[in-house]
């Protein structure tokens, strides 16, 4: 079983959102953490890594969380937001800066820590 690490403000932005929400994405990186399949776990395309996002909608609002699951021996939770575009279901580009980020950064420290 690989252990869930969250990054910067990924857990305590969790704890805001809608208690079906939590509850969603929260069952969804379990399913991750123990292998059991989710079909609400997609792919996020456009990494070296393989980062996948979970959605889920409340209300006529989108959330989102984003993970990298190949990084080391661990799962990395880069970013957990709710969706401000109204339009599309592509994640909006500011989200995509911010999980590029985390993502550059974690590679980082990771490299940092093995030396």
């Amino acid at each position: 079983m690989k252990e869930l690490v969250w990054l910067a403000d990924t857990r305590e932005v969790l704890a805001s959102f809608p208690d079906k929400v939590r509850k969603e994405i929260g069952f969804a990186l379990w399913c991750e953490e123990t292998q059991v399949p989710n079909a609400d776990i997609k792919p996020l395309k456009g990494f070296k890594h393989t980062v996948r996002e979970v959605r889920s909608r409340y209300e006529k609002n989108a959330y989102r969380a984003a993970y990298v699951v190949n990084l080391g021996e661990h799962i990395y939770v880069l970013h957990v937001f709710q969706k401000k575009s109204t339009t599309g279901i592509a994640t909006p580009k500011p989200d995509l800066r911010i999980i590029e980020k985390r993502l550059k950064e974690l590679e980082q420290e990771l490299r940092r820590t093995k030396q």
